[in-house]
Order: structure tokens, then C-alpha cells, then sequence
């Protein structure tokens, strides 16, 4: 693949996104943040949010799933099912505030996948 992951995924100057499959959410989330300004603040407090949320699907699918099936309390509490939608909604937020165009991301990283699979590497 020759073109480079930020080449990829950033969307051009006055290009909008609603033609791309994200641009609906892109234009819901213009409306929920409108008063949210697009600083790098707000983008370190999107990056932990997305930390944050990996790790409350995690401890509720080892729950269910893993060493600790009986921890009710985070059987009861969280859904990883949820929990895997606030992490699509941090990065979808944190990709419009970026400008990362998510469908051109998503096809790059499964070109990457793909390539992996036909020519590991040595």
C-alpha cells in the first residue's frame, strides 16, 4: 500500500462528510457538541473517555465471559454490548474533531489486515 495512513484518513479542506457512512453521526454529534469547542482539551478528554470505556466492556465481558464470573455486581452494572456503543461514540466524536475521515481509516486498516495475512511478515 503506498499511500500513507494521513494521506488516507484526512478529509479534504471544505469537503464535508455526510457521503461518507459516518457523516450521519459526524452531523447528529455537530448538534450534541455545539458548545463543545474543538480543542486538544477536548480531544485528551475524548482519548481517556475512549480508554475509560475499553476498560468498563472489559471488566463487564470477563465478568460474564472471564476469570471473574462471579462478580455480579459488574454483570449488573455494565454491558459490554452497551459499552462497545460509548466506545463508537467516543471515536466517532474524536474523529470528526480530528477531521479523520473513519470509512477511509476503516478500509485502510483491513487493506493492512489483508496484506498481513498474504504476506506475513519475516
Amino acid at each position: 500500500m503506498d499511500q500513507s495512513p494521513s494521506k488516507l484518513v484526512n478529509q479534504p479542506k471544505g469537503q464535508k462528510f455526510l457521503k461518507t457512512p459516518f457523516g450521519a453521526y459526524f452531523h447528529e454529534l455537530d448538534q450534541i457538541d455545539k458548545k463543545v469547542r474543538s480543542t486538544q482539551e477536548w480531544g485528551s478528554m475524548l482519548i481517556l473517555t475512549i480508554v475509560e470505556e475499553v476498560g468498563e466492556m472489559a471488566r463487564a465481558y470477563l465478568a460474564k465471559h472471564g476469570r471473574k464470573p462471579t462478580n455480579i455486581s459488574a454483570q449488573k452494572d455494565e454491558q459490554y454490548e452497551q459499552e462497545l456503543g460509548d466506545i463508537l461514540v467516543a471515536i466517532i466524536r474524536f474523529a470528526r474533531i480530528k477531521k479523520i475521515n473513519l470509512d477511509s481509516a476503516i478500509k485502510y486498516s483491513l487493506d493492512k489486515i489483508r496484506v498481513r495475512q498474504t504476506k506475513p511478515k519475516q
